[in-house]
């Protein structure tokens, strides 16, 4: 099981977030991202060295700033499930760069040889005084 599918299945749970700083955020997981930035609510922030609290009613954090995160123990049932019914609807090419309707796939743009890709001085994008 990924992290990014266990934080997707956690929207909605109460999560303690650790920064690499020290500040602890305790709140409920709204949404995630890709790259696991976060939105929370009904927030408690913990300073660094637990002297200081703040009630936030919401915060965003960095995904790249996250030292750890404590997430409730009934979550990992929950999160294989969701990813079970996810196996079903996944389909289609896989892997990158298919070659779609045409064939063409990715690289050299839209032409083959012979379809106006010459050489230097062709007309083309290029450099030099004739582009």
């Amino acid at each position: 099981m990924l992290p990014l599918s266990l934080l997707r299945a956690a929207a909605g749970s109460p999560l303690l977030v650790e920064l690499k700083g020290g500040d602890t955020y305790n709140g409920r997981l709204v949404s995630c991202d890709a790259w696991m930035n976060m939105n929370l609510q009904e927030v408690i922030c913990t300073s660094r060295d637990g002297d200081r609290f703040w009630k936030l009613p919401s915060c965003y954090i960095r995904g790249s700033s996250v030292k750890y995160l404590r997430l409730p123990p009934d979550l990992l049932d929950k999160a294989s499930e969701m990813e079970e019914n996810e196996q079903p609807q996944r389909g289609g090419r896989g892997g990158r760069g298919g070659r779609g309707r045409d064939g063409g796939g990715r690289g050299r743009g839209r032409g083959g040889r012979g379809r106006g890709r010459g050489g230097r001085n062709s007309g083309g994008r290029g450099r030099g005084p004739n582009s």
